[in-house]
């Protein structure tokens, strides 16, 4: 069945990374099929990503973890490296892959398995590229429990020295809100919310919005409570 385009809505431009030809064109397949979306380039390894990455500078990122040359969580780390914006969904054969931690800690947004029902698969790079972490519960409150360890602590999150705009940003990202939707709460524009996130993940001495969340909710910034004095 044909979708409508979403008139106004820019294409979301991907790259897709996974050392299996056949997988990347089934992928490329359906996220071409979708109005909004277009592939544009496919890497077997995480070298070519790195390069490919640099040269198209895609919206979203769906990439596999085990690859030969230069696993998914390198190739993850260095696009972080070149574009700390860089919005990069993993892929897994299992959400039980310790990999998979590993790689939210290194910036990806998140993650689907590749048995997915295609449908799951379009809307997790359109929710990733529009800035929403697609992130299981399971996964989250792994993350949660590892930011409250001693060794996540070596040093202290300035979060007092959020001004009071950032600290209502970081009640919406508690929430898992994209860019845009923080925006139209907050009555701000997206650059501004992409502004505010970016100093967020400064004073918190975090390395992407996931964990941003997880401290906001950890911490009790919740929407619930904006009315209150953090």
């Amino acid at each position: 069945m044909q979708q409508q385009q979403v008139q106004g809505m820019e294409a979301v431009r991907v790259l897709i990374v996974d050392d299996h030809a056949l997988f990347r064109k089934g992928v490329s397949s359906i996220l071409n099929a979708h109005p909004n979306v277009t592939v544009v380039g496919e890497a077997e390894n995480g070298v070519v990503a790195v390069d490919l990455y640099r040269k198209t500078s895609p919206d979203a990122v769906i990439m596999d973890i085990n690859m030969p040359i230069m696993d998914g969580l390198e190739a993850t780390r260095q696009i972080r490296h070149l574009d700390p914006e860089a919005r990069i969904l993993m892929l897994t054969v299992s959400e039980t892959d310790a990999s998979l931690f590993e790689a939210i800690k290194v910036g990806a947004s998140g993650y689907v398995l590749k048995n997915a029902n295609p449908q799951v698969v379009v809307d997790s790079i359109l929710r990733v590229s529009s800035g929403e972490p697609v992130i299981p519960g399971n996964l989250a409150i792994k993350i949660i429990h590892e930011m409250s360890t001693p060794k996540q602590k070596r040093t202290t999150p300035d979060v007092d020295a959020l001004t009071e705009r950032e600290v209502d940003v970081l009640r919406q990202l508690s929430t898992g809100a994209s860019n845009k939707e923080i925006a139209n709460a907050l009555y701000i524009s997206e650059n501004t919310v992409r502004n505010h996130v970016r100093n967020i993940l400064d004073k918190l001495q975090v390395s992407n919005r996931v964990q941003a969340a997880a401290y906001a909710m950890r911490e009790g910034y919740t929407v619930t409570d904006s009315s209150q004095n953090s």
